[in-house]
């Protein structure tokens, strides 16, 4: 075997590992406001495609993608599924938990919704049947409820290609970008929200504690999950039965053992999607890749009702509007963005953003088989 097929890949995407790690943690303002608009996960996708195709090399069909879809995303499964706790989802109190479902349902059916309505359309029956570009919108699904492990999930789930995937990449970091510009000026404003909508709830959440200290060396955490991991690939070939086991086994990690690590698994999770997007980078060919502008007024469309039917949600349920936002950003922007456009309004609510980011990080993949089942019935039924 060559060095090319056996060790260059692992080559490439340890270093692209490196070089994105170094990006998000440099506190440079000019590489900070490039990574505003283009986060330094994407990098991840797309230095490996870059070196791939100057270099003349095609890793399409290396067995290192053999290697990331049976170990590598089962473990980023588990690590995500570990970080959710129940008890805390229970002290937050289930309204916002309401407000937040809705918005991924929303976000799930949206889709489904459209195109069984506009069947006939030019945009469905062009873009999204013939050219296979619905198999891009679970990824997407899973973006917005999940974040990057959910999304390279569905992304295998539904066997979509790699130029719809990077097209759905581009428009989706643009708008969520744009989106969380707009929280951040929306969520001061809730008030006048709650004024409007005739909405008298102002009470204020339970704080979370979200630092729980862990007596767990990391070496051990990283241990059991590669375990359970190996486990259960003896037991199924299946990625989609892998996903529930591995999503019980995690859960049951998290809420049983009372010193799991919950800070540490966030890091470790990160590094894991770094890594798997790294990998999915080596498959991809610039030269496939096209921008629709129909295709992008759709995800504008259906990123902006989903703000809406959330509202619906916090008029029906008299809850304040601030978990809006709140909720939208714990959808579509996850973990990070969260709790940082919630602090815009009242820093005491950040664990509660976090917590609803954990909890969208442990269902978008399901949202998303959702979809997928729902989009296979009306593509291929």
């Amino acid at each position: 075997m060559s060095l090319e097929t056996e060790f260059l890949p692992w080559l490439i995407s340890f270093a692209t590992i490196l070089v994105v790690v170094l990006l998000d943690k440099w506190e440079n303002r000019y590489i900070k406001s490039i990574l505003d608009w283009f986060p330094a996960i994407l990098f991840a996708y797309v230095i490996p495609a870059l070196i791939s195709k100057f270099g003349g090399f095609d890793f399409s069909e290396n067995a290192i993608h053999g290697i990331s879809k049976d170990y590598l995303i089962p473990l980023a499964i588990v690590t995500v599924m570990s970080s959710l706790s129940i008890s805390q989802l229970k002290a937050m109190g289930w309204k916002p938990i309401a407000v937040f479902v809705a918005g991924s349902l929303w976000i799930a059916l949206f889709p489904v919704a459209y195109i069984g309505l506009t069947f006939d359309s030019e945009l469905v029956q062009g873009l999204f049947a013939e050219q296979q570009f619905w198999k891009g919108l679970p990824p997407v699904v899973g973006g917005w409820i999940g974040g990057s492990t959910s999304q390279l999930v569905l992304k295998e789930l539904v066997e979509c290609p790699e130029n719809i995937f990077l097209s759905i990449l581009i428009l989706d970091n643009i708008l969520v970008n744009i989106w969380t510009i707009l929280m951040f000026q929306g969520i001061k404003r809730t008030d006048l929200l709650n004024f409007r909508l005739c909405i008298s709830d102002n009470k204020k959440p339970e704080s979370l504690d979200m630092d729980q200290k862990s007596t767990l060396h990391p070496i051990f955490v990283v241990f059991v999950l590669l375990i359970l991991v190996l486990l259960v690939n003896m037991f199924t070939s299946s990625l989609v039965v892998k996903i529930i086991l591995l999503s019980i086994m995690g859960l049951i990690l998290r809420n049983f053992i009372k010193k799991w690590p919950f800070n540490f698994i966030l890091k470790f999770g990160s590094i894991l999607i770094i890594t798997v997007m790294a990998i999915l980078g080596l498959k991809l060919k610039f030269d496939l890749v096209q921008i629709h502008g129909p295709l992008l007024w759709f995800l504008i469309v259906w990123l902006v009702s989903h703000f809406f039917f959330m509202l619906l949600a916090a008029k029906i349920l008299n809850i304040n509007a601030v978990w809006v936002p709140i909720a939208s950003m714990a959808n579509v922007g996850g973990i990070a963005t969260a709790p940082a456009v919630t602090a815009a309004y009242e820093k005491k609510w950040m664990p509660h953003a976090i917590l609803l980011a954990v909890l969208s990080m442990a269902t978008g993949t399901f949202w998303g088989m959702l979809t997928i089942f729902l989009l296979q019935g009306l593509f291929q039924g």
